[in-house]
């Protein structure tokens, strides 16, 4: 080779709308001194996870700067986290999907011509417009056509509109500035903010565009389309740490009514156990539909009583997964109070009653579960399930008591908090769960699917 070797920046990102799910990424090559745009690339994946989507964008952005130039030096910009730890050495790489990718991209260049940097999500909008066209052309049946793209274009529109904005605010992937907020990974996945979307705007940890057979501006919003931005909410990161792949995120549904839930009687894990009334069996129906049309549950888990087990049944039948059924979900014991009305209670056990409202550390009359008790159990089944579904949506089937704890928990509420939350039966609620330890709230006692 004569004069000195040429220096790229590699850019690259990946999505998957489902994680795993349909996914695609894109990779732009520039020349480092000028900015100009070399090479760029996208390509769908079919069905994988958001992780591995980004490493193959990392992988073709690192053989396209190869082709141009096999002796340059590369400076890979990212804004997953997760690959540039890992690509840099300072963060180990576990799972088998993504092992092979990493060594591939090692072997691009010799050691110590490639260098990585982390970028915010609002600075790698090219390489996510491609990978967003990738997955566009992919829902079409089609290949991504560079002589189709407009990626370049549309990304330098986006961040002139978007001067001035914080580069927290969400990943705006194919969105332009004037979108409906809500759209995002704050929205991790668009910009990092989120709540409404569009119809055709990817499930957790994506970003997306629109494409040309999307719904028009000001048309009127199908359930279906309730249900994805629904889902979006739930699976977008938020104002959150910096992406460290997809936190777990636990969709926390309360079981569907039983007879005692309208007469509200306390009805915890020490009673008659009863099964849901035709009401609630409707409720499960409902939910279990609203839950098939946003597509992002991967696993269910339920609390052992028989009305959550019924409820999870239903939606389990509806999504085609099995149930798995954890003992640390059940609903508080509440002892000699079980089947009375929190009027019969205060005129049979006033004392206890006034004990139990006012500390967490009071048990219910006859030898019940604590508030404090329970806190305990919930925090133990939490650290268990998120360690067993990192990265992955799961809905949890549970009662009230345990789900205002899981609430309460990631807001860093005092107990007294469980007594000012409402919780309907057959609610959707989510917390997302990340690498760090931290905890995000996604969604409160959501009941649309039920009217």
């Amino acid at each position: 080779m004569t004069g000195s070797a040429r220096e790229f920046v590699v850019e690259a990102d990946g999505g998957s709308r489902g994680n795993p799910g349909p996914a695609g990424y894109g990779a732009v090559v520039l020349d480092a001194a000028t900015g100009e745009t070399l090479v760029e690339a996208a390509e769908y994946l079919g069905v994988v996870t958001n992780n591995v989507a980004e490493y193959r964008g990392l992988l073709a952005g690192l053989r396209a700067a190869a082709e141009l130039d096999p002796d340059a030096t590369v400076h890979v910009r990212m804004d997953s986290k997760l690959v540039v730890e890992q690509m840099s050495g300072r963060w180990k790489i576990k799972h088998p999907d993504m092992k092979p990718l990493a060594t591939e991209a090692a072997r691009v260049f010799p050691p110590g011509r490639v260098t990585y940097e982390w970028i915010p999500r609002a600075d790698n909008k090219h390489a996510d417009r491609l990978a967003n066209e990738a997955m566009d052309a992919g829902a079409r049946g089609e290949q991504w056509s560079p002589s189709t793209s407009t990626a370049e274009l549309d990304a330098a529109t986006d961040r002139a509109a978007s001067a001035g904005r914080t580069a927290g605010s969400r990943r705006s992937g194919d969105r332009p500035a004037a979108a409906p907020a809500g759209a995002g990974e704050a929205a991790d996945v668009a910009a990092a903010g989120g709540d409404a979307l569009s119809p055709d705007e990817p499930l957790p940890r994506t970003t997306t565009r629109t494409g040309a057979g999307g719904a028009a501006p000001g048309a009127a919003e199908a359930p279906a389309a309730a249900d994805v931005r629904a889902a979006k909410v739930v699976a977008s990161p938020g104002w959150g740490p910096p992406d460290m792949g997809a936190p777990a995120t636990f969709v926390l549904l309360r079981h569907g009514e039983t007879p005692l839930t309208p007469q509200k009687r306390f009805s915890g894990s020490g009673g008659s156990d009863p099964s849901l009334s035709p009401v609630g069996r409707e409720q499960a129906e409902r939910v279990a539909e609203s839950l098939a049309r946003r597509g992002t549950i991967e696993a269910i888990v339920a609390s052992p009583l028989a009305r959550t087990r019924e409820t999870a049944g239903i939606v389990a039948a509806r999504l085609n997964l099995a149930v798995t059924v954890e003992e640390g979900l059940r609903e508080t014991d509440f002892g000699a109070w079980e089947g009375l009305t929190f009027g019969e209670v205060r005129d049979r056990h006033p004392a206890d009653l006034d004990a139990w409202l006012a500390s967490p550390d009071a048990e219910p009359t006859g030898g019940g579960e604590s508030f404090a008790a329970t806190a305990t159990r919930i925090a133990a089944t939490r650290d268990k399930l998120v360690a067993a579904y990192a990265g992955r949506t799961v809905l949890l089937v549970s009662h009230v008591t345990p789900i205002k704890t899981f609430l309460r928990l990631a807001l860093g509420a005092p107990p007294e908090s469980l007594f000012r939350m409402e919780l309907s039966a057959a609610s959707l609620s989510a917390v997302a769960y990340y690498a760090d330890g931290g905890a995000s709230v996604r969604l409160f006692n959501e009941t649309s699917h039920l009217r």
